[in-house]
C-alpha cells in the first residue's frame, strides 16, 4: 500500500523532487572485484540468496557502470563526480606514500580536499554518516581518512587490500582514528574482514536514531583469496567441470533471465586461458579450489548482507531504507592466468597477501563479455546494480534496461534526502535515478563517459566508442577506437568504426572534449 502511494505521489510531482514520508535511510554495499556474472540472479552458480532477494523484491539493472577500478570507482562513489575531478584519475598513492604536489590535480592519488563527500553534504541534513569496509581514498595523512572526510563512524582498511583473518600494519585495520590491534573475532569462527566490518556496520546502525547513510564497502571478493574453510567445503568439487563448460551455462542462464539478448554471442575465451580439457588431474583440482575459495568469499559475503537486511527488518527499519549494491570494477584477471601463490595449504593461503584465482577464472565471472578490471569494454566496467526501498520502490520483475553510472548514486541520494549539495562544491556530473525508482523513463541528456590507464570509452544512446590504449599522454590515438551498436551487440564482437566512421570520429570528438574538461588531460 506504502508503495503504491509513493510511486503516485511521484508520477504527480515529476517536475519537483523525489521523496517519502519521511527521507530515507541509505546503505550502499559495495563488493570488490566481482565478475558481471557471478552472483545468483545474473547468471552464477555462486549461492547468493540474499542478493537475490533484494533483486526479487526490487529493481536489478541490466547496464550499469562503475569506473573499471578500486578507487576510482570509489572517488566517482563518495562525490558524485568523475574520478579525475576528484583527484583520483589513476590510483591512490600507496600505503607509506606520500602526494605529489607536482602532479597535475586529476593525479594526485588523494580525494580533492574541495570537492565534499556525500557524507559531508548529509551529515548537516541530520543524517548520521557510517562506513565499514574499504576506504582507499588516501591514507598518508589523517585528514585523508574518512572521519575527517565526512562520517561519523569508521571501521576498516584505509588500504586497497589486506588479509582477511590477520590483516596488519600497512594494511591493517582500523576503529575511528585508531588501528585494532585487538582483532576480536565478531563471530562463532576466527576474525574474518567480511564478517567484522558487517558486525561493526549493524552496530554503528543500531546506536544511530534519525536518518543514517551506511557505506559497506567490502573487500572481498579481492585476492588474497582466502575464506573460512567450512564456506570452502561446501565449494569443493563444484567447479571442477571447468571454465568452458561454466562460461556456456552461465552465459545461457542470462539468456534465460532476459539478461542477455540470444542476439549477442558469448565472447571467446580469453586466447591466454588454455583449454579447461588441455589441463592435467593436478592442474584441475589445484584450479577447481582456487574458483571454490572466490566463491565461498561471495557466499560468505551474501550471507552478511542478510545479516544487516535482518537487523534492519528487525528493528522496523527496512521499509524506509534505500539499500543499493554493486561491484567497483569488473573481474580481476590479475596475478597469473591460473592463480599465483600456494593456495592448497591454508595457513600459507591465508598468510600471503597476492593468493589470486586468476585470468582463467575471471574469464568465467566476466560472462559473456571479454577483458577484465582496468578495461574500459564490458567485461572491466559493467556492474551488477540492485537496487531495493519497499517503502519507495514497487518490486519489478523484468529488467531495468535504462544505463547508469556510480555518478548517479549522489544525485539519487541527495535528491531523496532533500538535499541540496553545498553551493561551493562543483557541479554533479550524474543523473537522479529516482524517476526510474518510480516506474518512469530515465532522461540522460549527456553521454556516459569513461578513463582509466589509457583506456577509455563514450556511450551515447546505443553507440560505444571504445579502446584499449587510446587515451597516452600525448593525446588520443584516434586509430585505436572500437565502435559498436550495443542494441545489436553488447558483447563487443562486431567492430563498426570503419563502417561508420562518421559516427566514430563524432563521439572521439565529444570524448576529448570531456577528457580535458575533466582533467583527464594533462596527464602526468
Amino acid at each position: 500500500m506504502i508503495r503504491h502511494l509513493v510511486s503516485a505521489i511521484w508520477c504527480a510531482a515529476m517536475a519537483g523532487p523525489v521523496s517519502a514520508a519521511a527521507p530515507p535511510n541509505v546503505v550502499i554495499i559495495l563488493a570488490d572485484d566481482l565478475g558481471f556474472s557471478d552472483i545468483g540472479c545474473y547468471g552464477g552458480e555462486i549461492a547468493t540468496p540474499n542478493l537475490d532477494a533484494l533483486a526479487a523484491g526490487g529493481l536489478k539493472f541490466s547496464q550499469f557502470y562503475n569506473a573499471a577500478r578500486c578507487c576510482p570507482t570509489r572517488a566517482a562513489l563518495l562525490t558524485g563526480l568523475h574520478p579525475h575531478q576528484a583527484g583520483i584519475g589513476h590510483m591512490t598513492v600507496e600505503p607509506r606514500g606520500k602526494p605529489d604536489p607536482s602532479r597535475p590535480p586529476a593525479y594526485r592519488g588523494i580525494l580533492n580536499p574541495q570537492t565534499p563527500t556525500f557524507a559531508e553534504t548529509l551529515r548537516p541534513a541530520g543524517y548520521s554518516t557510517l562506513i565499514a569496509g574499504k576506504w582507499h581514498l588516501g591514507q598518508a595523512d589523517r585528514s585523508q581518512w574518512p572521519l575527517q572526510r565526512g562520517f561519523d563512524r569508521f571501521y576498516g582498511c584505509l588500504s586497497g587490500a589486506t588479509l582477511y583473518f590477520k590483516p596488519a600494519a600497512p594494511r591493517g585495520v582500523m576503529l575511528g582514528n585508531e588501528p585494532d590491534t585487538q582483532l576480536d573475532s565478531t563471530t562463532d569462527r576466527a576474525y574474518y574482514t567480511t564478517d567484522a566490518f558487517t558486525d561493526h556496520a549493524i552496530r554503528f546502525v543500531a546506536e544511530t536514531t534519525g536518518p543514517f547513510v551506511l557505506y559497506l564497502a567490502y573487500t572481498a571478493p579481492h585476492w588474497p583469496i582466502q575464506a573460512h574453510e567450512e564456506d570452502i567445503a561446501r565449494y569443493r568439487g563444484k567447479f571442477r567441470e571447468g571454465w568452458d563448460v561454466l562460461r556456456e551455462r552461465r552465459y545461457r542462464r542470462q539468456q534465460e533471465l532476459g539478461l542477455i539478448k540470444p542476439g549477442w554471442p558469448l565472447s571467446p575465451r580469453d586466447p591466454d586461458v588454455p583449454a579447461w580439457d588441455s589441463l592435467t588431474p593436478e592442474q584441475q583440482d589445484e584450479s577447481d579450489l582456487r574458483m571454490a575459495v572466490y566463491a565461498a568469499m561471495v557466499d560468505r559475503m551474501d550471507a552478511n548482507i542478510g545479516n544487516l537486511v535482518n537487523h534492519l527488518r528487525e528493528t522496523g527499519r527496512l521499509d524506509n531504507t534505500l539499500i543499493m549494491f554493486f561491484s567497483d570494477n569488473g573481474a580481476c584477471a590479475e596475478l597469473g592466468v591460473l592463480g599465483r601463490h600456494e593456495v592448497r595449504d591454508p595457513a600459507k593461503r591465508n598468510a600471503e597477501m597476492h593468493v589470486s584465482y586468476g585470468t582463467a577464472w575471471a574469464n568465467l565471472s566476466s560472462t559473456p563479455f571479454r577483458l577484465y578490471k582496468r578495461f574500459a569494454h564490458e567485461g572491466g566496467t559493467a556492474s551488477p546494480f540492485i537496487v531495493h526501498w519497499p517503502a519507495g520502490i514497487a518490486a519489478r520483475e523484468g529488467w531495468v534496461d535504462s544505463p547508469a553510472q556510480v555518478i548517479d548514486l549522489v544525485p539519487t541520494m541527495l535528491e531523496l534526502a532533500g538535499v541540496a549539495p553545498p553551493p561551493s562544491a562543483p557541479p554533479l556530473e550524474g543523473v537522479s535515478l529516482a524517476p526510474v525508482f518510480a516506474g518512469q523513463a530515465l532522461v540522460r541528456t549527456k553521454p556516459i563517459f569513461m578513463e582509466h590507464e589509457n583506456h577509455a570509452f563514450i556511450r551515447d544512446g546505443d553507440w560505444k566508442l571504445v579502446g584499449r590504449g587510446v587515451a597516452p599522454r600525448a593525446g588520443p590515438r584516434v586509430g585505436r577506437w572500437e565502435l559498436y551498436n550495443l542494441a545489436d551487440d553488447r558483447t563487443e564482437l562486431r567492430d563498426l568504426a570503419a563502417s561508420e566512421p562518421v559516427k566514430a570520429a563524432e563521439l572521439s570528438a565529444r570524448w576529448h572534449d570531456w577528457a580535458k574538461r575533466s582533467g583527464v588531460f594533462p596527464k602526468p
